[in-house]
């Protein structure tokens, strides 16, 4: 059982750390020592698994690589050339589901910064994708490089952050077939986290995987033995896996990297209307991924991964931090834990600005992926627009929102020490505890101290500037980014990564997607 000595010596809550100014949480593993919630009963469970098995048999899903078809083929699936349709019996996914890892661990290049995904455990990935950027002094812009490596600092500094996503912003003024590159090269460079890779291909699947070898100073061999990269196979809802991510994924899982398979089942678009509907449709493809790995390598870590919600059925446009996503969240959870898998979901929010909206929809997200039992909460840091831009402002917003989440599920120590009898007892009726020794030992790191949050009185509060939470986030990014440091690397290994990224360069050409 904790302790209170112990956790004093641990530093405490919301401590600074590493000479920061910034009061900020110690890294540390996350743990869900709760119950995950369900929102499914048991025969509900079942119905969602039986009418994904019939959407498997009877309609398929479209499977664009030539070479996955093949292998579906050669494991017994019923496969349609022409249409490029594969049929699985639910035989062949019970067989995948028995050398599928219910945990792994991911290493990156620093091994203290490890993370284990399954289990208990619960991970937050930094926001990735949007081909914008913003903050509140520059407005929106483009996304580009600098403020590419700008987000991978602050995902070094601020410890509540587990996992690089991929590509922050996209640094557009790049040559496209090459960018993967240079953002590999800054994730490695200017952090010392797990990173997701893109598996648009199987070229830049390979490339992040051997960029990962080197800085960990390892072979290809070496680094499928500890894997150390992630990627998302996102799923061309309703039931298609294109052919660029069915070879990533195949090329990933072929070197033992970590594969999430998420369907992007929107309700109303991709996916019908009713949830029940979209988390059977969600399921099917999920297990159609799930499968592939493992007929590609036995034993490949894979992860069940939802991005269910719904759009605004006045504009169609996507919504998120929904009532309706927020069940989908819990309901995934339950169906990656029926199948023994490790489970990512989504941290996210429709709103164009860093704003109450934000906070409201975000804390929805949140609160459904960790009661769902999250293993690994993607976009769980700056995400805004729908996920069309990465805002320096909502990431700081963010990672408060997760301290406060890292700080909740810390379990209550109940102890002789911590009942506190003789401090009642010693306080007269009317009193107060300000200056008992029970309070006076605690009381540096009683509480969570706040990164964001100002519990000034308003004429305090006034005299300061009279910031609100948006104005101070931008306060604090700049003061992040201006106390950075980057994590050492040894000389030879970053010349290794320069010759490769430059090796790489030269013989990619125009020549891949």
């Amino acid at each position: 059982m904790e302790t209170v000595t112990n956790r004093r010596r641990q530093g405490g809550r919301g401590r600074r750390v590493g000479g920061s100014q910034v009061p900020q949480l110690p890294w540390q593993g996350v743990t869900n020592p709760y119950p995950p919630m369900e929102v499914l009963s048991a025969e509900q469970l079942e119905s969602i698994h039986r009418t994904s098995m019939r959407i498997l048999e009877e309609l398929g899903i479209e499977m664009m690589s030539p070479r996955a078809l093949a292998l579906f083929k050669a494991a017994g699936a019923d496969v349609d050339m022409a249409t490029r349709t594969v049929r699985l019996d639910r035989g062949l996914v019970e067989q995948a589901l028995k050398s599928v890892p219910s945990s792994f661990v991911l290493t990156p290049r620093n091994p203290e910064r490890r993370v284990i995904m399954g289990g208990n455990h619960v991970n937050f990935g930094l926001v990735a994708g949007p081909p914008n950027v913003h903050d509140c002094e520059r407005g929106r812009r483009a996304g580009n490089y600098q403020d590419y490596c700008d987000f991978i600092r602050l995902a070094q500094y601020f410890n509540a952050i587990h996992l690089i996503g991929n590509q922050v912003c996209a640094p557009v003024e790049l040559p496209a077939t090459t960018r993967h590159l240079d953002t590999y090269r800054a994730n490695l460079v200017y952090s010392d986290r797990v990173f997701h890779c893109t598996a648009i291909g199987a070229g830049r699947a390979l490339d992040g995987i051997r960029m990962m070898a080197i800085a960990r100073e390892l072979s290809l061999e070496g680094i499928a033995e500890g894997p150390g990269v992630i990627t998302i196979i996102s799923v061309n809802s309703p039931r298609r896996f294109d052919e660029s991510m069915a070879e990533g994924l195949m090329a990933r899982a072929a070197h033992g990297q970590a594969v999430v398979i998420t369907p992007f089942t929107l309700m109303g678009a991709m996916a019908p209307v009713s949830l029940a509907a979209a988390l059977a449709q969600q399921n099917a493809e999920a297990l159609c991924g799930v499968v592939l790995t493992q007929l590609v390598r036995a034993g490949a870590p894979v992860m069940y991964g939802a991005f269910t919600s719904n759009v605004d059925m006045r504009s169609g446009a996507p919504a998120f931090g929904t009532p309706e996503n927020a069940k989908a969240n819990i309901a995934s959870g339950q169906l990656a834990r029926r199948y023994g898998l490790p489970y990512r979901t989504s941290n996210a929010s429709a709103s164009n600005a860093a704003d109450a909206q934000a906070a409201y929809e975000t804390q929805m997200s949140l609160w459904g992926a960790i009661l769902g039992g999250g293993n690994l909460v993607y976009h769980a840091a700056g995400w805004q627009e729908g996920g069309l831009t990465a805002s320096f402002e909502k990431f700081v917003l963010d990672v408060e929102m997760l301290q406060l989440m890292m700080e909740f599920l810390k379990p209550i120590v109940v102890n002789e020490e911590e009942l506190g009898f003789e401090a009642i007892k010693g306080v007269p009726t009317g009193g107060h505890f300000f200056g008992e020794p029970h309070t006076m030992e605690r009381y540096e790191h009683a509480f969570y101290r706040p990164l964001l949050s100002n519990w000034q009185n308003y004429e305090n509060w006034q005299i300061a500037g009279g910031k609100d939470a948006t104005h101070r986030a931008t306060d604090i990014w700049k003061q992040a980014l201006a106390e950075y440091q980057e994590p050492p690397m040894d000389r030879g290994v970053r010349e290794a990564l320069d010759a490769y990224v430059a090796q790489r360069r030269a013989e990619i050409g125009s020549g891949e997607p």
